[in-house]
């Protein structure tokens, strides 16, 4: 078991790689991975279903104990992220599948990387799974809401439909998750050490599944998505950053909250695009899930030193006055 949960942290740390190790190969050889398109829904209940068992009542917690800054967090997310997807699919000439893929992607809640990114920033790691708790319960409602009001210009938008798909991908698995935690109590821990390693399996074959059965879309607009995707995502974190200073949060929840807005579940965006739209608006997405932890490992290795500097000054002037 213990050799297990080594490989499991070690995919898990090297995420990226995975994800773009995939991409390459389902772009490569598309016929390999379009057999998986059936399951994504599946595939991201087991993603969400693993979230429910890491799971804890001190997660809710925090809400209560601290609502501001879990309000500020929630609201920047489904704020500043759908406003600027609207933005860029608005003044760029994309098509109509991928300017709602953009959309998609930019409604959806935050996702389970950017609390490990928050760690590894030295962030306030507690506020950004509490943020991330409180979006993702409340998606099934905000999410389609906010699709339809951006999204209809291009395509139309059925909000019933993607509420139950939602309550299906998410709040369902999330649910019995924590059943199967309160009820196998310790007995869980184990396997929650190996979550990462289901989750990345997971969040891979969407990807593989997404990008083979999308390759000549891929080749003809591949470029342009990848361009709208980093901009999308660089100023998410970058806004996400400056709502917290706004608010006159410290630095480790200004980390947090520009790491939760800056990454979405792009897991969802891409299921959600794959069932009610088609497959090349699951497309910005998949990149998404490349980009994002890219990225996301990139600012929180920037935020790390910036923070271990500080530490740094702190005990030359300490030092001094002693």
């Amino acid at each position: 078991m213990k050799a297990l949960e080594k490989v499991s942290a070690f995919v898990g740390n090297t995420f990226a790689v995975w994800v773009l190790f995939m991409a390459v190969a389902a772009f490569i050889y598309p016929q390999g991975f379009t057999w998986i398109g059936e399951y994504i829904v599946w595939l991201l209940g087991i993603i969400m279903f693993g979230m429910g068992l890491t799971l804890s009542g001190s997660d809710f917690k925090e809400v209560a104990k601290r609502p501001k800054d879990v309000a500020v967090g929630v609201a920047a997310q489904f704020i500043i992220m759908p406003l600027l997807a609207f933005g860029l699919a608005t003044l760029l000439p994309l098509s109509p599948q991928v300017a709602v893929g953009v959309i998609l992607v930019g409604c959806c809640p935050g996702g389970t990387a950017s609390n490990v990114m928050t760690y590894l920033a030295k962030g306030d790691t507690a506020l950004s799974v509490a943020v991330t708790s409180v979006s993702t319960v409340l998606a099934p409602v905000l999410t389609p809401s906010l699709i339809l009001l951006f999204a209809s210009k291009w395509l139309p938008v059925s909000p019933g439909a993607l509420f139950i798909s939602i309550a299906q991908m998410i709040i369902i698995p999330i649910v019995l998750g924590i059943i199967v935690k309160m009820l196998l109590g310790k007995k869980v821990e184990a396997g929650v050490k190996v979550l990462p390693l289901v989750s990345v399996i997971c969040i891979v074959a969407i990807v593989g599944a997404v990008v083979g059965g999308s390759k000549e879309q891929i080749a003809a607009t591949g470029l342009a998505i990848f361009a709208v995707v980093i901009i999308h995502n660089m100023l998410g974190l970058l806004l996400g950053y400056w709502a917290a200073r706004l608010f006159r949060m410290s630095p480790p929840k200004q980390k947090a909250i520009s790491i939760e807005v800056g990454m979405q579940n792009s897991a969802l965006g891409a299921g959600l695009a794959s069932v009610h739209f088609s497959p090349l608006a699951a497309v910005p997405s998949a990149i998404f899930s490349v980009w994002h932890n890219i990225s996301g490992a990139l600012v929180a290795t920037y935020y790390r030193k910036q923070a271990e500097k500080l530490e740094a000054k702190g005990d030359r002037s300490s030092s001094k006055t002693a």
